[in-house]
């Protein structure tokens, strides 16, 4: 019986932290865009977000002699975890440069789906219908509040942002293979295979500036730095508790909270169909909860 209490737990607490993250990671986005009206461009952010969080974790390790060694069976799924992080961050980033945001975001947020239909091939769980059609009410939610504009289709945007898409399902199925791996660590072999990534992009957008830049808008920043770290954390928090498909099912929130956040921090004004496609993600979510918890 306890045993049974105590998987509820942790299944409770991982959605829990599943929606936090997402909310964290839709606040991140209103971060970015301030930064980059006040002329601090996205690649600086990701720079100095992967720079901090490393001197923090060896600050962290250090401290408290936390053992970086991964056992032999995790190190595998733990590098295609770096890896695919590494590539969400550096595809999605620029397909933006081809496409409206709008558009890259509904081809990026098709990723629950793609999750929900391979988890019965990557981890051995049964299908379900129910959950399946979750998260398709839930993708139509994201596509209702974005709006996406058409009108503009360039084809390498569009390969760059399902690159994103298919990289990001992957790295859920990769994190959850990592649940038993420690998160200081593992957030730390992460961010070290990210770093290259993050100069990579920098040198090639020659956006290089000295920290000092930060400054043009250090509560914007702030928040950009803050709320991704924050998303981060929880993400892989939450997959160690929760398979892929309920977490990643909670994060159709994610363009959901920007929109939100940026009507309530911007003051942009949101439609009555995005409010529908709000109500429609949010029952998605609600309803999943409630599913997981039976």
């Amino acid at each position: 019986m306890s045993t049974a209490t105590d998987q509820a737990g942790a299944v409770r607490t991982g959605l829990v932290m599943a929606v936090g993250s997402a909310l964290a990671y839709g606040i991140n986005i209103v971060g970015v865009q301030l930064s980059g009206l006040s002329g601090i461009s996205g690649p600086l952010i990701i720079f100095y977000r992967t720079g901090l969080m490393l001197v923090g974790l060896a600050l962290v390790i250090a401290l408290w002699r936390v053992p970086l060694v991964v056992p032999r069976e995790h190190r595998r799924p733990l590098v295609l975890l770096g890896v695919m992080s590494a590539l969400v961050g550096s595809a999605y980033l620029s397909s933006v440069a081809f496409l409206p945001v709008s558009v890259a975001v509904v081809i990026f947020y098709t990723f629950p789906v793609i999750v929900v239909l391979a988890e019965p091939f990557v981890s051995g769980t049964k299908f379900g219908v129910a959950r399946l059609l979750l998260a398709l009410v839930a993708f139509t939610g994201v596509a209702m509040v974005i709006g996406p504009n058409f009108s503009s289709l360039d084809p390498r945007g569009i390969l760059l942002a399902s690159i994103a898409s298919l990289a990001a399902a992957l790295q859920f199925f990769a994190a959850a293979r990592c649940a038993n791996v420690p998160e200081v660590p593992k957030l730390f072999w992460v961010n070290l295979m990210v770093a290259p990534v993050a100069v990579v992009i920098l040198m090639v957008t020659g956006g290089f500036r000295p920290p000092s830049a930060l400054m043009m808008a250090p509560i914007a920043a702030s928040v950009a730095i803050g709320g991704f770290v924050f998303g981060l954390v929880l993400q892989f928090a939450a997959l160690s508790r929760i398979a892929a498909g309920p977490a990643a099912l909670a994060f159709c929130l994610e363009p959901v909270a920007a929109s939100g956040f940026a009507a309530l921090i911007l003051g942009e004004r949101m439609l009555p169909l995005q409010y529908l496609g709000v109500a429609l993600v949010l029952g998605a979510v609600a309803a999943n909860v409630v599913r997981e918890q039976r």
